[in-house]
């Protein structure tokens, strides 16, 4: 019996047999075809022909985060359903942020500040960043914020109802049907008909697979983890810190937060969706063996509250512009995270804003062709650049390096970004790539770490975040350029508009200046 049958097999909640569901989904990813898949699903179809007017605005698959767009846009006025296959609840496991990230709730009116405040289940400082072989750096007020997920979507959800949108629970997104003036949506025993659908459902959504046509991600983020009570210290984090080398072809990284029952711990590995990567259980027996290590206690002592498990995939075609008309996707389902991040709540957030301004507009000039919503989720060269970052991570399950490579190369990384100060580091911990921080950074980081990592890299890649550097001090340069000529934007045709925002959206937060 290994370690994850020892502590998951015998629990209540049934660890072990969800842990096994969420690998059979890793099993068939690893072995899905490399290329285009014909036998996925055709839940979209279209029909060049008009019907009567839609009953709906707006319809959003997907309640988690899709009530947070979906309580944004309800309150301007727009008729809004949001449809969530289960009931929608929160998780108990906290969201992590940082505070200032959080005043879009409030400046959106969404949240009052009281709420805010009734919102966030725990708060500490400082956290740490470290790596096998080098000096810790300690900074504050980074993703220190744990945000209850069951208050706050119990909240965004009552207000979402109040202010007259229709919440439809255990009712899943079957398919659509794209029409000239509407979409027709079926859902369960429903049927609607609405202006624009949003694909809120995630990673894994039938619109998605539909759109990649089944194609293999280019990388895959796995995450492994528990909420546990008995810590002796549990009032600073870690950010990502590593004490080991490569084992197995996988660089563990380690994640810690305080938690309002405990104390949570992740492990995470930067991959590719190789057949011959390990499995999650393996990932959970490893975790739990190197926790002791990590934390410096013993399991026995431990009071588990609850498991974690799961992993991110990433594709370079991101953010996904799906080619339809009137249907757009957001959050995990667009792809829009950096491949080095976790996606999920954060990266929504960060783009609340954004997305509720140009939908409303979209709405609001009837903008809703696949070239008008292709805006919404536009080339972004701060996270296009972060590809070369999770190449440096990870290992090919064929590749012949140093066990410490990674390590050597992460400490003389954040060692120059130390000394270059916050202005610098904060922003990257953030996972917010700015061009002037870049490029002050690269030129400082020893030649003698960076030079065995071209192997590893390989040279397309290098090619490529080329492309996306230049890019990215362009965007730079055209985002104040953008906000001069701002003022006369009004004096545009509506559609103009809407055109010149998107435009100056996508260089504000393409060049890391939201």
């Amino acid at each position: 019996m290994n370690l994850t049958e020892t502590f998951l097999g015998s629990r209540s909640d049934q660890a072990l047999e969800r842990l096994r569901t969420v690998e059979q989904l890793w099993t068939n990813l690893k072995s899905q075809p490399i290329g285009q898949n014909s036998a996925i699903a055709q839940v979209i179809t279209q029909q060049d022909e008009s019907g009567t007017d839609p009953d709906l605005d707006i319809v959003i698959c997907g309640g988690t985060l899709g009530i947070l767009l979906g309580a944004t846009l309800q309150q301007l006025g727009w008729k809004v359903a949001v449809l969530e296959r289960g009931i929608l609840r929160g998780r108990q496991q906290e969201w992590n942020i940082s505070r200032q990230e959080l005043a879009v709730f409030t400046e959106l009116g969404i949240l009052t500040e009281a709420e805010l405040e009734n919102a966030i289940a725990s708060e500490y400082n400082p956290a740490r960043i470290g790596f096998s072989g080098g000096q810790d750096i300690w900074v504050k007020d980074i993703l220190n914020i744990g945000v209850d997920p069951v208050y706050l979507l119990e909240t965004l959800k009552n207000k979402f109802i109040a202010a007259g949108g229709v919440l439809l629970e255990k009712t899943a997104f079957v398919s659509a049907t794209i029409y000239n003036n509407h979409v027709l949506v079926n859902a369960g025993n429903e049927k609607l008909t609405t202006r624009l659908l949003i694909d809120a459902m995630g990673h894994f959504s039938p619109i998605v697979k539909q759109a990649r046509q089944g194609a293999k991600p280019d990388a895959v983020c796995v995450v492994v983890g528990s909420c546990a009570d008995g810590y002796e210290k549990n009032d600073t984090g870690d950010l990502i810190y590593s004490f080991t080398p490569i084992i197995n072809q996988c660089q563990y990284f380690w994640e810690a937060f305080p938690a309002k029952d405990g104390r949570t711990t992740y492990m995470f590995s930067y991959l590719d969706a190789e057949e011959e990567r390990p499995s999650l259980e393996y990932f959970m027996s490893e975790y739990l063996r190197l926790l002791p290590e990590y934390q410096d206690i013993s399991l026995e002592t431990l009071d588990f509250k609850r498991f974690l498990f799961g992993f991110f995939p990433a594709y370079r075609k991101s953010p996904l512009n799906l080619p339809y008309d009137r249907v757009l996707a957001v959050g995990d389902s667009s792809g829009g995270q950096s491949p080095v991040s976790f996606g999920g709540f954060g990266s929504m957030v960060r783009h609340l804003k954004r997305l509720t301004e140009g939908i409303n507009e979209a709405l609001e000039t009837n903008s809703l062709a696949q070239k008008d919503l292709k805006l919404l989720q536009p080339y972004q060269p701060n996270i296009s650049v972060t590809w070369l970052f999770q190449k440096t991570m990870s290992v090919g399950i064929k590749q012949k390096v140093n066990p410490e490579q990674i390590n050597r190369l992460m400490n003389g990384v954040f060692a120059v970004m130390e000394r270059l100060g916050d202005d610098v580091l904060t922003p990257f911990l953030q996972d917010v790539i700015k061009f002037i921080p870049l490029a002050k950074t690269l030129p400082l980081v020893n030649l003698k770490l960076v030079l065995p990592i071209l192997p590893q890299v390989g040279i397309t890649p290098l090619i490529d975040w080329t492309g996306h550097y230049f890019n990215l001090a362009l965007y730079t340069a055209l985002y104040p350029l953008g906000k001069l000529g701002k003022s006369r934007i009004k004096n545009l045709a509506p559609q103009q508009q809407y055109y010149w925002r998107r435009w100056l959206d996508a260089w504000q937060y393409g060049s890391g200046n939201d």
